[in-house]
């Protein structure tokens, strides 16, 4: 693997130091650097925690040859976070990811013997076809996973999701007015700072919660 697929944030002396080591992925359409990226990797890494973002083959191919290439079929992206979590011995450890990156790490979380998941954005369903749900896993999860959804997000919206069965072991935290990023309209009177600023808090409880 080469150097361009990883970013850290936190602590220098993560082992050491930090509270918990988070590996961060991110989605089908964006790479790791994004502002969305950016600011949770940068706000979690402040709080204590190792963050650790990576990239997907496809991604890291994207970025390499500036043509775009539709993501990995599941079993590549999931056989590649194997990778990155069997890297990453150390423990209280997280995965979270962006969409397709969070709905990849709720899908191994069980058989990684890892701490907790977290998912913001998560795919429910794709756009426009709520018949076409990516839920069957999440019923019988046994790991700790928050998921962070915003109101308005067109993969899972709270009255398309408040009728899905989920295990007992997943929590939903919801965005005010946020699309699929947790970016809020300015007719809201919230900004996306503000959304952001709420799922940093709400993550960092949810570690405190789950690490005992």
């Amino acid at each position: 693997m080469t150097s361009i697929h990883f970013l850290q944030n936190g602590p220098d002396k993560p082992r050491d130091t930090a509270k918990a080591t988070i590996l961060f992925a991110h989605g089908s359409g964006a790479p790791m650097d994004t502002d969305f990226m950016n600011y949770f990797a940068e706000k979690l890494g402040n709080d204590g925690h190792h963050v650790v973002r990576f990239e997907f083959p496809f991604m890291a191919e994207r970025r390499a040859t500036g043509k775009k290439r539709p993501p990995d079929r599941a079993p590549k992206l999931l056989e590649f976070w194997r990778q990155i979590i069997s890297q990453h011995p150390q423990r209280p450890l997280y995965i979270m990811g962006k969409s397709l990156g969070g709905r990849m790490a709720s899908m191994i979380a069980d058989d990684v013997n890892v701490t907790g998941t977290i998912c913001p954005g998560y795919p429910f369903h794709p756009p426009g076809k709520p018949e076409k749900t990516r839920t069957d896993h999440l019923e019988s999860m046994e790991t700790s996973c928050l998921i962070i959804q915003g109101t308005r997000d067109p993969f899972g919206k709270p009255d398309e999701v408040e009728h899905y069965k989920l295990s007992d072991k997943i929590k939903i935290f919801w965005s005010e007015d946020g699309d699929h990023n947790l970016t809020p309209r300015k007719r809201s009177g919230r900004t996306a700072e503000q959304n952001w600023s709420e799922a940093i808090d709400v993550i960092n409880a949810f570690i405190d919660e789950t690490n005992k």
